[in-house]
C-alpha cells in the first residue's frame, strides 16, 4: 500500500495514450503499488479512443480527452498543463513502474534543488518475450547504463522534471505529430538554457512492447534516426553519449565499409580478407554490448543480435545522409524554438 512521505516534492504523473489495450491496463495497475503516492495520475487520450478512457477511468485517474489524434507532445503539454504536483513524471502508456520508482524520484529532486530534471532506464527483463522486443529493449537498457550520470537529453518513457521550469520552457515542441524525438528535443533546449538533467541508473520502468520488424525500421528510421539527424544539425549537438558513441559512429563506417568490400569482391577477390577485418573491427568495437548480452542470454541470443545490431548501424547510417541532405536542402540555421 502506497504511503504518505513529508516533506518529499508531489509528483503528477502524465501518460499520454491512444489504443493502450493491456499494456495501458498493466501500466495503470503497477501505480497502485508505488510506495509513495502520486498527488494525482493524468491520462491524456489523444483521440478516439474509448476503450483507454474508460479503463483510465476504472483506475481512478483524472481523464483528459482530445477530439483528434495530436500526438504524444500535445498530449503531455496538455497534461503538464493541468498538473498540479512539484514534478511532473511522464511514463508511456506502455511501461510499468516499479514499487520504489517515485520514491527514488522524489529523493532525488528533494536532495538536488538545483536539478531541473532526470531520467530513467528500462530494466533487463522486456514485458513481451520474443527475440526482437527482448533484444531491443536490452539494448536500449545497456545504452542507458552506460550512459553519462550528467544527461545530455531527456526522454519522456520515464522522464522527470521540475512543474514550473517545464511551462516555462514552453513543454515539448507540438510540431511532432507522432512518437519521435519530441523528448530528445526538450533536452537539448534545456542544456541550451544551462539545466542540468540527470541519469539515474537505478530507476527504472519494464517495457512491454512487443516489437516486430515493421515496427522496429518504423521507429528507429522514420521517426527517431531521421528527425534526430536535423536536430542535431540544428543546435550542432554531436555528444558522445547514449546511441551517439564515437563506436557506434565507427561502427557505421565499419558497416558500409564491409558492404563496399563484399561488392567489391566479386570483381577483387582478395577484398573479402579486408572483408574480414572489418567483422572483426565490427566485433571489438562492439565487444561491451555482446558481452553484456552474453550476460543476460547466453551465447545463442547474442549470436541473433548480431545481424540486427549491424542492420541498426546501416540503417543509421542511411538516416543520417539522408537527414542532412534534407536539413541542407531546406536551408535551415541554428535555432531552439519553440522558446529560445
Amino acid at each position: 500500500m502506497a504511503e504518505t512521505y513529508i516533506n518529499v516534492p508531489s509528483i503528477s504523473i502524465i501518460i499520454p495514450v491512444y489504443r493502450g489495450g493491456k499494456s495501458f491496463s498493466y501500466c495503470l495497475a503497477s501505480l497502485e503499488n508505488s510506495l509513495l503516492s502520486p498527488a494525482e495520475v493524468i491520462v491524456i487520450v489523444d483521440g478516439d479512443d474509448p476503450e483507454s478512457y474508460q479503463v483510465a477511468q476504472e483506475y481512478g485517474a483524472k481523464v483528459l480527452q482530445l477530439k483528434a489524434n495530436r500526438g504524444p507532445a500535445t498530449a503531455r503539454n496538455i497534461g503538464a498543463e493541468a498538473a498540479k504536483g512539484d514534478i511532473i513524471f511522464f511514463i508511456d502508456a506502455d511501461v510499468t513502474i516499479y514499487p520504489d520508482t517515485l520514491e527514488k524520484i522524489a529523493t532525488v529532486f528533494q536532495n538536488d534543488h538545483q536539478l531541473a530534471a532526470l531520467i530513467g532506464s528500462y530494466d533487463d527483463q522486456p514485458g513481451a518475450s520474443n527475440f526482437l522486443s527482448q533484444y531491443k529493449n536490452l539494448f536500449h537498457h545497456y545504452n542507458h547504463q552506460i550512459g553519462s550520470e550528467e544527461a545530455s537529453t531527456f526522454w519522456g518513457a520515464c522522464g522527470g522534471i521540475r512543474r514550473d521550469i517545464f511551462l516555462n520552457m514552453g513543454g515539448f515542441d507540438e510540431s511532432y505529430r507522432r512518437p519521435c524525438i519530441e523528448d530528445i528535443e526538450l533536452g537539448y533546449r534545456l542544456k541550451a538554457k544551462g539545466y542540468r538533467i540527470r541519469l539515474c541508473k537505478n530507476i527504472y520502468v519494464k517495457h512491454l512492447k512487443h516489437w516486430t520488424p515493421y515496427s522496429l525500421l518504423r521507429a528507429d528510421f522514420f521517426y527517431r534516426a531521421l528527425p534526430w539527424t536535423e536536430l542535431i544539425h540544428r543546435d550542432r549537438n554531436f555528444v558522445n553519449d547514449l546511441n551517439l558513441q564515437w563506436s557506434s559512429r565507427l561502427s557505421v563506417i565499419c558497416i558500409y565499409s564491409l558492404l563496399m568490400a563484399i561488392l567489391g569482391s566479386i570483381w577483387f577477390p582478395p577484398l573479402l580478407w579486408l572483408g574480414g577485418l572489418l567483422i572483426v573491427g565490427l566485433i571489438v568495437l562492439n565487444w561491451p554490448v555482446y558481452q553484456f548480452f552474453l550476460k543476460k542470454r547466453g551465447l545463442l541470443f547474442t549470436l541473433k543480435t548480431l545481424p540486427w545490431h549491424w542492420f541498426y548501424y546501416f540503417y543509421s547510417g542511411l538516416a543520417f545522409v539522408i537527414g542532412t541532405a534534407k536539413y541542407r536542402l531546406k536551408g535551415n540555421r541554428p535555432t531552439l524554438s519553440p522558446s529560445a
